[in-house]
C-alpha cells in the first residue's frame, strides 16, 4: 500500500513537471492511459482536484501546488533514508529548496549555492527568492535565510551575522547639498524613499538611548533596493538601505554613509531549517555550507 502511494506520487510529480500526461508517460516509460488513471485515482482517494485539465495543457490547482511540495519532500526523505541505510549519506544528493529575500538571494546566496553544486554533483538546488516571509513547512521549503529578529518557533535558527540600516548618498550630492549632522537636518535634503525600509512611513534613528523619528517626504518612492541605490549613485539624494546592499558602492567610493552615529541596532541574519531530527543529510550539508560561508562574509560582520 505504501509503495503504491509512493509510485503514485512519482507519477503525479512527473505530470506536474511535464505539464501533460503524454509527456509524463514518456518520461516514466508508462502508457498515457495508465498515467491518467493513476492521477484520477489519486484525486479520488484524496477527495481533491489536483490538476486543471485542458485540451492543450495541465495546470496545478492550489491544492495541487501544496501536494506537489509535500510529494517532493516525502520522496526526497525516502531517498535519503535509502542512502543512509546504504552508508553513503556523506555524499549529498537530491533536491534542496532554499529561500531568502530577492536581493540577498542574488547578491549573497547564489554564489554560495553555485559552490555547493560544484562540490556535490548529485545535489540539486531550487530557490524561492521573494520579499516576504516563507512558511517552510507549508510551502515545502528546506532552508531559509532571514534578516530579522525571529519569534520563538519549532524551527532551528543559526545566527550567521547581522546587517545595519544605513543612510547613504553620493560624494557629489553631499558636496553640493552639505552633509547632515543630525536627523533634524534631513528635512532640508532630497530623499530617495526605499519604501521597504520605511515601515509605518518613518525612519527611526537612535543615539544615546534616544530615538529620533523622521518621516520622509519624497518625490521618488522606490520599491527595490537596486533602484534606490542607483538613484543615490546618480546624485539624486539620500536613501536608506541595508548595509550589505550597498557594500560595493561604499567600497568603491560611489556612496558614503551619513549619520553613522545615529544608526539603530543591527538586524540579525539567521539560517533557519526544521529541527535537526527532521532534516536530511543533504539539507544539513546545505545548512552547514551556508553557515560557514555567511559567517565569513565581511558584509555580515
Amino acid at each position: 500500500m505504501i509503495m503504491d502511494r509512493l509510485r503514485t506520487m512519482s507519477v503525479f510529480i512527473a505530470v506536474a513537471e511535464e505539464t501533460g500526461f503524454a509527456s509524463a508517460a514518456r518520461r516514466l516509460n508508462m502508457s498515457p492511459p495508465s498515467v491518467t488513471r493513476a492521477v484520477s485515482e489519486l484525486e479520488a482517494r484524496l477527495g481533491a482536484r489536483l490538476l486543471h485539465r485542458t485540451t492543450r495543457s495541465v495546470q496545478l490547482t492550489e491544492a495541487g501546488r501544496r501536494y506537489l511540495a509535500d510529494c517532493r519532500r516525502i520522496l526526497s526523505d525516502v531517498a535519503e533514508a535509502d542512502r543512509n541505510a546504504a552508508g553513503i549519506h556523506a555524499a549529498p544528493s537530491g533536491l534542496v529548496t532554499v529561500t531568502g529575500s530577492v536581493m540577498f538571494g542574488r547578491v549573497m546566496l547564489t554564489p554560495i549555492l553555485l559552490e555547493l553544486l560544484d562540490r556535490y554533483p548529485e545535489l540539486s538546488i531550487s530557490t524561492l527568492f521573494v520579499d516576504r516571509v516563507v512558511h517552510l513547512i507549508d510551502e515545502g521549503v528546506d532552508v531559509a535565510v532571514r534578516i530579522a529578529e525571529l519569534p520563538d518557533s519549532s524551527l532551528t535558527a543559526i545566527r550567521v551575522g547581522s546587517v545595519r540600516r544605513v543612510l547613504c548618498a553620493s560624494p557629489d550630492y553631499l558636496a553640493t547639498h552639505g552633509r547632515p549632522e543630525s536627523p533634524a537636518e534631513l528635512k532640508g535634503h532630497q530623499i530617495i524613499d526605499f519604501v521597504n525600509m520605511t515601515p509605518g512611513g518613518e525612519w527611526k534613528l537612535h543615539k544615546d538611548s534616544k530615538t529620533y523619528r523622521f518621516r520622509p517626504s519624497s518625490r521618488l518612492l522606490l520599491n527595490t533596493a537596486d533602484a534606490a541605490i542607483a538613484a543615490a549613485v546618480a546624485d539624486r539624494g539620500i536613501t536608506r538601505v541595508l548595509s550589505y546592499m550597498t557594500a560595493p558602492q561604499l567600497a568603491s567610493g560611489a556612496l558614503e554613509i551619513v549619520l553613522a552615529g545615529y544608526e539603530p541596532p543591527p538586524v540579525p541574519v539567521h539560517v533557519v531549517h526544521k529541527e535537526a531530527g527532521q532534516t536530511s543529510g543533504s539539507v544539513r550539508a546545505v545548512v552547514d555550507h551556508l553557515v560557514e560561508r555567511l559567517r565569513s562574509n565581511p558584509a555580515l560582520a
